[in-house]
Parts: structure tokens; sequence; C-alpha cells
């Protein structure tokens, strides 16, 4: 069904949705979302769980893999707050290897690895890397890095490693700085705990790497001013695990006359960008986003990914009463380094079923995406048809606690998303992608 934009803003934006897409866009994002709950399409109905832990549509099942406190070896066990993820080949065909965050910096399940893997023993941070066979049943596990704090989110690089965040500045006790990007094999053979000091220490969310330029396209979340979006442009022309250790220059995004993402309401509306380089991407005396005077911000920058050549990054919501500078429950926008224009994609509406998207990766089946929810309420995993329809995925029946590190296996069989809390856990979801209603 094809939807003008009038018809968008008129209707579709009052619906039980409360979502807005543009109407002329390219495969992710195509058509507008009607008034309907989604249950017509997408793969239908949420069915409760008898478990009471995870509804999924008919036709689809969970597995757990890496609950928080598990054991690991002698005194060591799966930390806790799962965050940010990626999956990887595994060590034999069939197999496949995921790199977890886990977002605590002094608190929660401590990360515990060997002193080479370790950067500040003050911190309880890290990443664990978990290998699955065919059908999503847990092989292994490690801890991969530790010592690191609040990693949140993160990124894919296209010579197959993860970047993983921290989302932070410091906290109290902490014998290193903190508030860097670290690179984590997921083989496990190159890892070395050294921040990549060329793209910044900010309050770093996630990354989408551009694989034709190796360009890192960088999200912040901070206040007091909020955060910025950032892009590191490499002295390396060639992607290896060495690239980003050789430096490079940092630039942070400006549109002229748009302080403030969240003032876009119309999905579709193309803005062209300018890139200024950040003075001290160190912030050795001032945060990175306090050193410009006139620069583009918004309040929730959060999940990132690479796909149809541009770079997806997401807002998770603006409210004037916290000094946005308009209300909105969500943004997803684009920025496509051809034309050097960022476009908003998706706009979620105050009070609508959705709301907090967060981390978010494109979906191998049917041009889509999926989001993970953290807003208010139930809690989702959101999809979005070829069509541009969004649909619930999944819901947590568990507790309140948000989903994180909605991730496909390489081979797109199985799709892995963390429940951040309560305790954490990993899921491993499976069942007839191919059956997607448009």
């Amino acid at each position: 069904m094809s939807v003008t934009r009038r018809g968008v803003m008129k209707g579709g934006a009052a619906g039980a949705l409360s979502i807005a897409l543009a109407g002329s866009l390219d495969s992710v994002f195509q058509t507008s979302a009607g008034a309907d709950t989604g249950e017509a399409y997408g793969y239908g109905p949420l069915i409760p769980d008898p478990k009471g832990v995870l509804d999924l549509p008919e036709g689809f099942s969970y597995k757990t893999l890496s609950t928080e406190g598990d054991p690991i070896s002698d005194g060591v066990v799966v930390p806790g707050h799962h965050d940010g993820t990626a999956t990887f080949p595994g060590s034999k065909p069939g197999r496949t290897r995921l790199v977890r965050n886990h977002e605590q910096s002094n608190n929660g399940t401590r990360a515990v690895a060997p002193a080479a893997l370790t950067y500040d023993p003050a911190a309880n941070g890290g990443t664990t890397t978990l290998e699955v066979d065919k059908d999503g049943d847990l092989l292994s596990q490690y801890v991969s890095l530790a010592g690191t704090s609040t990693n949140c989110a993160g990124g894919r690089t296209p010579w197959g490693t993860w970047l993983t965040c921290e989302e932070t500045e410091g906290f109290t006790g902490q014998t290193k700085s903190h508030g860097w990007v670290f690179e984590v094999d997921p083989h496990g053979q190159r890892t070395k705990p050294v921040p990549l000091t060329g793209l910044g220490r900010f309050a770093h969310e996630a990354v989408a790497v551009d694989p034709d330029t190796l360009t890192a396209y960088l999200t912040e979340d901070a206040h007091g001013p909020f955060g910025l979006l950032y892009r590191f442009r490499p002295r390396a022309h060639r992607g290896d695990y060495h690239a980003y250790l050789q430096g490079g220059r940092l630039e942070a995004m400006n549109v002229r006359g748009v302080p403030d993402l969240s003032v876009v309401q119309e999905p579709g509306t193309k803005l062209h960008c300018r890139w200024v380089a950040v003075p001290d991407p160190s912030a050795k005396t001032e945060s990175t986003r306090m050193q410009f005077d006139t620069i583009t911000r918004s309040q929730k920058l959060e999940g990132a990914w690479w796909g149809h050549g541009k770079a997806y990054f997401v807002c998770s919501y603006s409210h004037k009463a916290d000094g946005g500078a308009a209300d909105h429950a969500g943004q997803v926008w684009t920025y496509d380094p051809r034309t050097n224009e960022i476009e908003l994609q998706l706009v979620f509406k105050p009070g609508g079923k959705f709301d907090g998207p967060d981390n978010i990766t494109v979906s191998p089946y049917g041009g889509g995406v999926m989001l993970a929810e953290d807003g208010d309420g139930d809690q989702h995993l959101v999809g979005t048809t070829k069509a541009g329809k969004p649909f619930a995925m999944a819901r947590n029946a568990l507790n309140g606690s948000e989903f994180t590190g909605v991730t496909f296996s390489p081979d797109g069989k199985i799709l892995f998303a963390n429940r951040q809390e309560g305790p954490g856990v990993t899921f491993a979801i499976t069942g007839p992608w191919h059956k997607l209603r448009a």
C-alpha cells in the first residue's frame, strides 16, 4: 500500500504506532506506517510466552544463553549489563562468534580477564566473546577485554573486528583515563587493551564504518551540553587491525541553522553537512562537545549501523522539559557520504506504542531494520518491512529492562538480542524469517 507523506502527517502519525515515515526513500524505509498495530504485516501478532520471558510471533522460538553470573572458568563469571553486540564467522563453518559489551563502570558483575587483556583494574566493564553452533547453542565463552568502563555500543569494522565504545568521561577511582574506543579481535589473537585515541575521548555510544573510505561515524550520548555526531578520517588507506592505531582527523558535524536535530520533524528532510575539526580530540582540558561555539547537537544520540551505502544513526528521544528544542520519541537518520547530507528517515511521535529506539541493525530480510527499544512501558524489538511498515518482533515479558545488541548472524538465520538487566541475558531467536509480510 502506497501512502503519501501528506497522508502520513495527517493520519498515520495519529495511529497506534505513532510513527511517520518518509514516502520515497530507499529500500529500508519506503512508505509510511498506517494506523493499525502491525499485526497484519511483519510476522503477525506476538504470542505470550508461557515462561514469561520473551513474546514472539507464531513459529519463532528463542534460546537463552550466557546469563549474567553464569560460571565461565575458575573465579570468572559472565559480567553484567549486556549491551552492544556484533557477530562474526566462527571457528568452523556454521558457527558464529559474538562480541558483546558490558555497560558498567565500577559497578555490576565484574569483567575479569588476564592482565594482558585488562586496561584499568578499577573498571568493571569490558567485552565477552561467545561462540554458538548453527542452532544457536552456546559452545564457549570468555571475557575478551576487561578494565574498561561503561561499554555501551560500538560497531563492526570492515576488516572483521569489534570497536567497543566507552560511554563515559571518567569515574571515581579510575587509574587510567576513560572515554575511549578499543578494538577487539573476535578470534582473540590480536586484542590489546590499548585505546584508539584518534577516535577521541568522549561519551561514546556507537560507530558505523564506511567500508570504502574506512571513515568512522560516531555518536555521543551526553548532556550539559548535548552530544555530537563525529566522523574519524584515518590516515590509513588499507583496512586491517592496525588501521585506526595510525591516527587521523576527528571532526564534528554541523548543519547551518540547525542547532538541535529535534527541530526537524518532517521525514524525508535532507540537510547539507559541514564537518569541523575537533581542536583537542583527547579532551585534555575540555570535553570535545564543549570545544565549539556553534555546532549541531542532539539530546540522545545512540545506535549506529552501516548499510546501503549510508551511516544510520538514532536519536532516542528529545524532551523540551530537559532542554531539547522540540519533543519526539525517537528519530532515525542516515548520512550519505556521496552527497554529504543527512536525511530524516523515521520519527516516533510521543504517546505511541513504540518509543525510545536505541541499537539498530539492518535486516537481511525484506530490506528493513531492527531497532531495540529503550523507552517507557513495554520494551520491544521493532522491525520494519521493505515497505517501511513497523511491527513488534519481540517483547520483554519478564521485566522493564531495555533490549540491546540486536544483530543477525552472518548467515541471517539467527537474530541475537540482549536483555540488559534482571539479569542480563543473550537471546538467540530463530524462525520462518522468509515469511515476512510486506
